[in-house]
């Protein structure tokens, strides 16, 4: 897994698949930085902005926007192998 790259997601904490997807990339040992967007206007403007919804979660992957948790996009670009 290349874990050198930079990963950002934007979430709640009350995103089921939030919480979901930050366990699975805890469980393939994925460095990420948890941005609250429920608590930051900024990281919410931030994330409007780059992935042109309103909806969490949203993976920033090295500039790759992802909306929601599409583990088969994530996998490829983090060469993740069941």
């Amino acid at each position: 897994m290349d874990n050198k790259k930079r990963v950002r997601i934007f979430s709640t904490p009350v995103c089921a698949y939030c919480i979901t997807l930050k366990e699975y990339f805890k469980s393939h040992s994925v460095d990420f930085e948890d941005i609250d967007v429920s608590a930051d206007k900024i990281a919410l403007d931030e994330m409007i902005e780059k992935s042109k919804q309103m909806t969490v979660p949203v993976i920033d992957i090295d500039g790759q926007i992802i909306v929601g948790f599409d583990k088969a996009v994530i996998d490829g670009l983090l060469n993740i192998k069941e």
